[in-house]
């Protein structure tokens, strides 16, 4: 009896597919190499440059960055609204390179939440707190009756603790009030992932504490996959994973966990700076670092047994 050679050849790759899987297969973001040129007058500025990002299921990360960096063309790119120069991006299964206008569309609409940083962009003035809401199952292709619309607006807005202000216009509002309202327009669809671009920056502390709790509450409720990017450290501070984003790649990242003392059962949050690693090989050491040891052009490196050290040029 002989065998297929097309099927032999098709169990061959299954197997290798099996031992070696895609890089990002099990993540819900996965950007691998992502480039974004933009051309300004003749001249060509790299936002991205073959930037790498993973982000579990489930997961409330933050992105920070100097401005400039690369963090908002890359939140751009996530949102639907701005196309990679190269490289891939995937979000929920959807390839953010290769999807038609109608498909960005109804990635925008079911697929990802957004909420801006400008309080007035997030909602439509002459529509109350619960209209807004409900809007966007308005717009879905997977249409719901009034009172099903009506119903799911008011859960989100009791979930978020702005239920007193469902009848209320946005000018109605305190800047808080219209995050939290905002928080639940994007979530109205039930989306895979919600992303916030600078939340928090138009808020006092104390404001930007309640905006913070409300994206935990939906992170932990919902279950819903949370990416904000921030400039405001005690936002970045309040989560697992920080990661650090510079001229245009992913530099360093901060994982956070709870401790508990065995002694005397008091619980700390550990936090540690990690170094990011790309897919070439490539890795951004700490600017502070760099200044501390006068580290600049060239650096000699020697592997150990268990670790390579990384030492500044003697020859300078």
């Amino acid at each position: 009896m002989t065998t297929d050679p097309s099927l032999t050849e098709l169990a061959h790759r299954v197997t290798e597919a099996r031992a070696n899987p895609a890089y990002g297969h099990d993540a819900l973001i996965t950007c691998d190499r992502l480039v974004r040129i933009f051309t300004t007058a003749g001249i060509e500025v790299q936002a991205l440059q073959g930037l790498d990002l993973l982000v579990r299921e489930g997961e409330l990360m933050a992105l920070v960055g100097a401005s400039g960096s690369g963090k908002s063309t890359l939140m751009n790119i996530l949102a639907g609204l701005d196309t990679p120069t190269a490289g891939a991006a995937r979000v929920a299964g959807r390839d953010l390179l290769t999807m038609t206008a109608a498909d960005r569309l109804a990635y925008r609409r079911e697929v990802v939440g957004f909420v801006w940083q400008q309080t007035a962009r997030n909602l439509l003035p002459y529509l109350t707190a619960a209209q807004n809401v409900a809007l966007p199952l308005q717009l879905s292709r997977t249409r719901r009756g009034r009172r099903a619309r009506t119903e799911r607006a008011l859960e989100l807005l009791e979930l978020l603790q702005v239920a007193d202000c469902r009848d209320r216009h946005p000018r109605q509002l305190s800047g808080g009030q219209q995050q939290r309202v905002a928080i639940a327009v994007a979530l109205a669809n039930d989306p895979a992932v919600l992303l916030a671009d600078e939340p928090t920056g138009e808020l006092d502390s104390q404001t930007a504490a309640q905006i913070f709790d409300a994206f935990r509450t939906a992170n932990e409720t919902l279950g819903t996959t949370i990416v904000i990017v921030t400039h405001d450290q005690a936002v970045a501070s309040e989560v697992r994973r920080t990661v650090a984003i510079r001229d245009g790649r992913t530099s360093t990242e901060v994982l956070r966990r709870s401790e508990i003392d065995a002694a005397t059962g008091h619980e700390t949050v550990v936090a540690r700076e990690y170094a990011m690693l790309d897919r070439a090989g490539r890795l951004q050491l700490p600017a502070d670092y760099l200044r501390a040891l006068d580290m600049r052009d060239r650096v000699a490196l020697e592997l150990e047994s268990d670790h390579i050290g990384v030492w500044p040029d003697d020859t300078q």
